[in-house]
């Protein structure tokens, strides 16, 4: 496992549109239809990666507080299936049931989405507003496997309460670390 970090995409991006099926149901979802009225999660995670199973409780806690304020939340899973086989759509139906994800776990095969967003690691969080432009990206919070510190979700639960209370999204914004994205060669 190699630590990686966020590569801090630039605030003020738009998000890219995507159509991904859902690990979950099934159906082709857009950006479009997931977006939230307040602003929009998008994580990018996966199944295998200590960094993500660190956190799963605290993103389900997260989604579950703020969905209720008009925010929209979506993970996507964009590792190469053949070589990392514990991330397979099929096991991301079960992660999602055993975590029970609030959220659609989408699945990003040909790994594009993951390269528009211009993600590196598992998880990696971005915040965008409600017109799809970028306000946060880094960090859940400052715990990693081992570190003694619990997941609270922290940093992004500063930018979402910002965006509620009409504030300026607290910077510096640090990058968030895990396990890099398991690109196809």
């Amino acid at each position: 496992m190699a630590l990686t970090a966020s590569t801090m995409l630039p605030l003020g991006t738009k998000a890219p549109k995507f159509v991904l099926p859902d690990s979950i149901s099934g159906k082709l979802l857009s950006l479009k239809e997931l977006k939230g009225e307040k602003g929009t999660v998008i994580m990018f995670i996966c199944n295998h990666c200590p960094f993500v199973k660190h956190v799963n409780e605290e993103i389900v806690r997260l989604a579950n507080d703020y969905r209720v304020s008009g925010f929209g939340f979506v993970a996507i899973m964009s590792n190469n299936v053949e070589d990392y086989p514990e991330d397979h759509p099929e096991l991301m139906k079960k992660s999602a049931e055993k975590y029970h994800y609030p959220f659609p776990y989408l699945y990003d095969q040909t790994q594009e989405v993951a390269k528009a967003y211009d993600a590196a690691c598992t998880p990696d969080f971005y915040l965008f507003d409600s017109k799809l432009k970028l306000i946060y990206r880094g960090q859940l919070d400052e715990s990693r496997p081992g570190n003694g510190i619990p997941a609270n979700g922290r940093d992004l639960r500063e930018a979402l309460d910002s965006v509620l209370n009409n504030r300026k999204v607290p910077q510096p914004q640090k990058p968030g670390m895990g396990c890099g994205i398991k690109w196809k060669k």
